[in-house]
C-alpha cells in the first residue's frame, strides 16, 4: 500500500505556493518603504520645528558678532552668560516684573474663563428656557469673528470704564470666550441626565449639582480648556500692547518687543527672553501631557 502519511502536492498547489511567496514578499517590501518614507518625512518636519528652537536657546548664550557670523552656525563657540545677566538685572527692561505680570494675567484670565465657560455651557447643555436654541446659535456666529473687528468697539469700551492701563483691561476681555462656552457645552452634554434628577430627588441645589457632579464629571474638558486659555493669555501681545502704558505693567511679549529699537536691536537678550518664557509652557505640558492627551478630542463626539 502507498504511505498515506507523507503529503501529496498538486502541481496546482505548486504554482499557487510558488506564486503566493512573491506576493508576500513584495507586499513586505512595499510596507517597509511606506513606514520608511513616513519616518523620514517625520524626521525631517521634527528638524524644521526643532532647529529654531535649538537657535533659540544656542543664540541666548552667543554675543552680537557671534549671532551675526557667517557661516550661521547652531552651536556656541564662546558661551556667555551676559544676555542674561543684562536680562534678569534690568539694566534694559524689568523683565521679572514682566515675567510676574505675565503670570498673574494668565492664571487669572484662566480661571477667570474657566468659570464663566463652565456655568454657561452647564445652562447650554441641561436646562430648557425659552430662546436656547437662538442665543446658542448667536453663540456660535460670534466665532466666526476675527477678534480685530472687536477689538476697536473694545477699547473704547475699555476707555470708558476706566480700565485703560488696568490689569483688568487685559484680564476680563480675554476671560469671556464663546469657543469656551461651546467646548464646555459639548463635554456636559455626556452627564446622565439621570443622574441630576436623583441628586434633585435627594434635595440636592441646582448650584450643588452643578458644582459636586457637573464639575467632577468634567473635569478633563476643564484641564484641556485651562491650558488652551492660559497658552492664549501668555503668549498674547496685540491686546496687551493697546491697553496698558506704563512699563512696570507690561507682559513679557510687550516688553521683549521694546528691545527692538530704531538704531539697536538686542536680539541675544530677545532670545533668552523668549527662551525663559517656554519654560512654563513646557512645565505644564511635561507635568499633564497624559491627562491632556487623553482629553483633548473630549466634547468631539456626543455621548
Amino acid at each position: 500500500m502507498a504511505d498515506t502519511s507523507s503529503k501529496q502536492y498538486s502541481p496546482e498547489a505548486t504554482l499557487l505556493q510558488s506564486r503566493t511567496i512573491p506576493n508576500l514578499r513584495t507586499m513586505l517590501w512595499q510596507r517597509q518603504l511606506e513606514w520608511s518614507l513616513v519616518y523620514a518625512a517625520l524626521l525631517i518636519f521634527g528638524v524644521l520645528v526643532g532647529a529654531p528652537f535649538v537657535y533659540m536657546i544656542s543664540g541666548s548664550f552667543k554675543t552680537n558678532g557671534e549671532l551675526f557670523a557667517y557661516p550661521l552656525n547652531l552651536l556656541v563657540q564662546n558661551p556667555t552668560l551676559g544676555n542674561y545677566q543684562r536680562l534678569l538685572g534690568g539694566q534694559e527692561i524689568p523683565y521679572i516684573q514682566m515675567f510676574l505680570n505675565s503670570i498673574l494675567i494668565s492664571t487669572s484670565q484662566t480661571l477667570l474663563s474657566l468659570a464663566i465657560s463652565a456655568m454657561v455651557g452647564w445652562g447650554f447643555a441641561k436646562y430648557q428656557f425659552r430662546g436656547k436654541t437662538l442665543l446658542f446659535i448667536l453663540l456660535l456666529a460670534t466665532l466666526a469673528l476675527p477678534f480685530q473687528i472687536t477689538l476697536v468697539p473694545l477699547f473704547q469700551l475699555i476707555v470708558q470704564i476706566g480700565w485703560l492701563d488696568n490689569f483688568l483691561g487685559v484680564i476680563i476681555p480675554g476671560a469671556i470666550s464663546a469657543f469656551g462656552a461651546f467646548f464646555m457645552r459639548q463635554s456636559m452634554l455626556s452627564v446622565p441626565d439621570d443622574l441630576l434628577d436623583a441628586a434633585r430627588i435627594d434635595g440636592a441645589s441646582e448650584w450643588g449639582i452643578f458644582w459636586r457632579i457637573g464639575l467632577p464629571l468634567s473635569r478633563g474638558a476643564l484641564s484641556v480648556l485651562g491650558v488652551l486659555v492660559f497658552l492664549n493669555a501668555w503668549s498674547d501681545y496685540l491686546w496687551p500692547v493697546i491697553v496698558l502704558r506704563s512699563p512696570e505693567k507690561f507682559t513679557y511679549p510687550v516688553g521683549l518687543a521694546t528691545l527692538v529699537g530704531l538704531y539697536k536691536v538686542e536680539y541675544g537678550m530677545i532670545l533668552g527672553g523668549a527662551f525663559l518664557a517656554t519654560l512654563p509652557v513646557v512645565l505644564i505640558f511635561v507635568a499633564g501631557r497624559r491627562h491632556i492627551l487623553d482629553n483633548l478630542t473630549i466634547g468631539a463626539v456626543k455621548m
